[in-house]
């Protein structure tokens, strides 16, 4: 056990600070999984208006995600992130006290569009603060710690919800306001020219972002398979509940409580394993296993009718999600020159979106034309598509590395 907590010892002091801030940011994230449910039940929206309103919202983090990426990289870190992020907990904070429908949502809308821009500049904070062999380490206590605070908050927000809804908002701009003391005061952020790099790729690049951009196609290729990776995920909060419903009628939502709970607890649990597990593979090799496993846990459900296999099934694909959630912002930051390095980890935002948008939307047309059971066979082949074009593309980068060396 002591080896497995070896894994984050010796990590730079700023990464225990985004560790506890990522438990405090996340945990007091009140609003974001009761927003549905408020929007209906308190503001009186209709299902269809509910659904369009929380589409704008997570739409809004697209264009948030970068404009705060190219002000991290121009303005700094720190002073981004205090204006995007005290920005988030402001427009929230501003909730508590409007009761206005229309204009509660532009709230909730600029709050997100805020936050869209925080996501970009934590991983390049983790990126200048992390030496290259620390990066997995440090990217797995990061995503722990968001788990920890995942796994703990919805229970907070519940009962703040049903009976005290003004501290539903006030207490996410607290914990908000938290983290940015965490962020800005006790987080120490090397001059660019200081920053580690992990090869060549990562050095000062002249010119514009999108040359920089095209100038690294394989990275491309990985952001392309990587929307591939969203789409199967994305089917664990859409397609996933529409089957238990179907299968169990008014149980469904009980029993999807149940496997989200196991989603969580294997989260936590899993994450310091499954880090120390595969701390000597390269990224892109351990992005293969996790598509792998979300092939074998979501495709195995269209075989299964009973809990304890939907269990397995659940912690079949946690683990997938643990293994690619950790490694894509390695693979990412490590050909991501310094001076764009906020703006190229937007781009991963762009690719988890659009694998979302997609996933939720071609999911539901196709289940209404050959039904609910057909869905997973399908995000099985997507998943492995995912997994197969991750492994060529790592074994065509390796073999470039050959070449290079011989010539």
């Amino acid at each position: 056990m002591s080896k497995i907590f070896s894994t984050y010892r010796g990590l730079p002091r700023g990464m225990y600070f985004v560790f506890l801030a990522q438990i405090i940011n996340r945990f007091g994230d009140f609003v974001r999984p009761f927003l549905a449910l408020f929007l209906t039940k308190n503001l009186g929206f209709t299902n269809s208006e509910a659904g369009a309103a929380v589409m704008v919202v997570t739409l809004a983090t697209i264009p948030g995600a970068f404009l705060g990426a190219k002000l991290s990289d121009q303005l700094g870190r720190k002073k981004s992130y205090f204006l995007f992020q005290g920005s988030a907990g402001l427009m929230i904070f501003l909730c508590a006290f409007i009761n206005i429908p229309t204009v509660l949502v532009v709230l909730l809308t600029l709050s997100a569009f805020f936050n869209g821009g925080v996501r970009p500049m934590i991983s390049a904070i983790m990126t200048d603060i992390l030496p290259p062999e620390k990066r997995q380490s440090g990217f797995s206590l990061s995503y722990l710690g968001i788990n920890v605070g995942v796994a703990a908050g919805p229970i907070v927000a519940g009962f703040l919800f049903n009976n005290y809804l003004k501290f539903l908002f006030i207490g996410d701009a607290l914990t908000t306001a938290i983290a940015i003391v965490l962020v800005v005061v006790f987080i120490d952020i090397p001059p660019k020219e200081d920053a580690h790099m992990a090869s060549s790729l990562e050095q000062h690049e002249e010119g514009s972002f999108w040359s920089a951009v095209k100038s690294r196609p394989y990275l491309m290729i990985f952001l392309g398979l990587n929307v591939l990776y969203a789409f199967s995920y994305a089917q664990s909060s859409f397609a996933l509940p529409l089957a238990l419903d179907k299968l169990y009628g008014d149980f469904g939502p009980r029993n999807f409580g149940f496997l989200m709970s196991v989603n969580a607890v294997t989260c936590v649990t899993m994450t310091m394993l499954t880090t120390h597990a595969t701390r000597r593979m390269k990224p892109i090799n351990v992005m293969v296993l996790g598509g792998i496993a979300e092939m074998l846990g979501f495709g195995m459900i269209a075989f299964i009718d009973t809990m304890p296999l939907f269990f397995v099934s659940t912690f079949i694909w946690t683990i997938g999600e643990i293994l690619v959630s950790i490694n894509y912002g390695v693979y990412l930051s490590n050909r991501s020159p310094n001076n764009f390095r906020a703006r190229f980890n937007a781009l991963s935002t762009l690719s988890w979106a659009l694998g979302a948008l997609i996933g939720t939307y071609f999911i539901g047309l196709y289940m209404d034309a050959v039904g609910v059971k057909a869905v997973w066979p399908l995000v099985a082949v997507v998943s492995g598509v995912g997994a197969l074009g991750m492994y060529i593309l790592g074994r065509v980068e390796e073999r470039k590395v050959r070449e290079s060396k011989v010539s």
